[in-house]
């Protein structure tokens, strides 16, 4: 039997933390105005948009957090998480967790992480999971590159899906987009050997630069015969906004990497 374990924090408006968390954070930017120098702060590829949340989706984030939620100031265990170690996949940006949720069900004996900012959807998920008894997933209200950074350990990560992120479709806005090299690699460290970092987009110019990008992490090779774009795994189901895109004739592009085993014994 798994342990049911107990999340050490609350959810709280749009962040999760502690007390001793948020006076961290106000006793770190007391030190850099007393010392003259200015927060460093990287630039987000996301904006919190607080959206329409259901009374039943903050009831949610109330009551099922601690069953389901962690802790992004703490390192990830999936033994004292999941009680097991079988294989893991993270998903970034779960928007409203229904893939989530299906892949999770189909493959019980797997484990899946989701991250998402947006506490609608988080919501909605928490509640899907509740339904369905599922006790194979857990969830981050975080910075996805935070969480990867301070969290989860080195090749631990079976798959790291990327689906659909925000495509900051204005040149000026380009700087906010999550994959770029530098996440591409920091993503790659995560990730077993031959494991799978897999992005997919509805827009064509970031399928491009996510191309460019992931091809520019040497620790990663393209799945694609090609050297392009793969056509879409069977575990990536469609979306309902997907489905009626194709209908209409657009394109979706994914993109399938892989670390070398050579590279995950490193």
């Amino acid at each position: 039997m798994r342990p049911e374990i107990t999340a050490p924090h609350k959810f709280v408006g749009n962040e999760l933390g502690r007390p001793e968390d948020a006076q961290r954070g106000r006793a770190k930017e007391g030190a850099h105005q007393s010392s003259g120098t200015p927060p460093s702060r990287r630039i987000r590829s996301f904006v919190r948009r607080q959206g329409r949340i259901t009374a039943a989706q903050r009831a949610a984030l109330a009551e099922l957090w601690p069953r389901f939620g962690l802790d992004p100031g703490l390192a990830f265990d999936p033994l004292a998480v999941f009680g097991r170690r079988v294989p893991l996949t993270l998903e970034i940006g779960f928007g409203d967790g229904e893939g989530l949720v299906e892949m999770a069900s189909a493959s019980p004996n797997e484990d899946f992480l989701g991250v998402e900012v947006h506490t609608p959807g988080v919501g909605h998920l928490l509640l899907q999971l509740e339904k369905r008894g599922l006790g194979n997933v857990r969830v981050y209200c975080a910075d996805a590159v935070e969480v990867l950074e301070r969290c989860i350990p080195d090749a631990s990560l079976e798959r790291i899906l990327v689906l659909f992120p925000d495509p900051w479709p204005k040149k000026r806005h380009h700087k906010r987009r999550l994959v770029t090299p530098e996440f591409a690699c920091l993503a790659a460290a995560k990730l077993t050997a031959e494991g799978l970092l897999h992005a997919a987009t509805d827009w064509e110019d970031y399928a491009h630069w996510m191309l460019e990008a992931l091809n520019g992490c040497a620790e990663i090779e393209n799945l694609a015969e090609d050297g392009g774009f793969s056509p879409r795994p069977e575990y990536r189901r469609l979306t309902k906004f997907e489905q009626r895109g194709r209908r209409l004739g657009h394109a979706v592009w994914d993109l399938v990497f892989r670390r070398p085993a050579e590279a995950g014994r490193r």
